[in-house]
């Protein structure tokens, strides 16, 4: 099994990050390697929500990174499992409040089966990089004014 955590304090309320967070349309916005991205299936930023998604792969070729929502408690968790492209983990974004603001848990996690298991350090090595991308997720919403 392979599994990546990133945690960041991010100085906004819990709602304003969530709000951000579940719109999968936002997703440009602070993770690299997203060509395009859509709305497949459901209502936007809803559990059931299918988003369409195409990422840069090796070497520059497009790879299918869609995914559900199959969890949105507001202001508080998003879970979320990839359902096409080479690797399907299953992830989540984990949100508390504080008093400077809202902590965010990004956790990936993947069950290889098969010959994907012989791939774990590197499917590790790409979720852990995935995760650390939080920190751009921070840089985003604090520079946003406050609504």
């Amino acid at each position: 099994m392979a599994f990546a955590e990133h945690e960041v304090l991010i100085r906004r309320d819990a709602m304003a990050v969530y709000t951000f967070l579940v719109d999968g349309m936002n997703l440009p916005q602070w993770r690299d390697g997203i060509r395009s991205i859509g709305l497949a299936a459901g209502a936007a930023g809803t559990k059931g929500a299918v988003y369409q998604q195409t990422l840069a792969g090796r070497s520059g070729r497009p790879v299918a990174g869609d995914f559900e929502i199959t969890q949105a408690r507001p202001g508080a968790e998003i879970q979320f499992q990839v359902i096409a492209g080479p690797a399907r983990p299953a992830g989540g974004y984990y949100l508390s409040t504080e008093q400077e603001g809202t902590r965010v848990r990004f956790a990936l996690e993947f069950q290889p089966k098969g010959f994907k298991g012989l791939l774990n350090t590197v499917v590790q090595r790409t979720m852990k990089a995935e995760v650390a991308q939080l920190e751009r997720l921070k840089n985003v919403l604090e520079l946003q004014p406050a609504t």
